[in-house]
């Protein structure tokens, strides 16, 4: 009796190492269990940070397009007429065709320059006439006519009216 007593203490003795081992087990379960949530959380806010603030720099860069698109709606092209002029190519005399389209600030500048417009035309006239072939046939001599163009108006338009000149027909015939 004595040997069943010496192992039924044996066995309470495994029984509560057991549940020992059992309970330190599932405490290192729980602390492993919460480091894996916190570092979910911690992935998750930080993908919810990113994914805010790239779409924030999309809103900054819509809102500058919308700008740029309501700045350009504002401008208003003004078209004149197209001019023909004899210009000179050695001893050949040549024609010259350019349609110019200037870009102006609103409506209200189309009735002052449509106030000066034969003084506008007849200066530019002057200017084109006095070219030749030589110094508008390449892309250099066209954005220096343009330059010239520019200037010609600065003298004759009212001043901020005309903020760029776009040649929209450029025939050497």
């Amino acid at each position: 009796m004595a040997a069943k007593e010496e192992q039924g203490k044996e066995k309470k003795g495994a029984e509560e190492k057991a549940p020992a081992k059992s309970k330190s087990g599932r405490k290192r379960l729980f602390i492993i269990g919460g480091i894996v949530l916190l570092a979910a959380v911690a992935i998750a806010v930080a993908v919810i940070l990113y994914m805010r603030s790239s779409s924030d720099e999309g809103e900054t860069a819509e809102g500058g397009e919308k700008k740029a698109a309501a700045a350009i709606k504002a401008t208003i092209m003004y078209p004149l007429e197209p001019f023909i002029v004899n210009i000179h190519d050695g001893s050949n005399l040549r024609y010259l065709k350019v349609k110019l389209e200037f870009e102006i600030p609103a409506i209200g500048a189309k009735e002052e320059l449509d106030r000066v417009q034969a003084p506008m035309r007849d200066a530019i006239l002057v200017l084109l006439s006095s070219k030749n072939l030589d110094d508008i046939s390449m892309t250099d001599g066209k954005n220096k006519l343009r330059d010239e163009v520019m200037a010609t108006l600065v003298k004759v338009a009212p001043a901020g009216k005309v903020s760029r000149v776009y040649f929209t027909d450029f025939v050497v015939q």
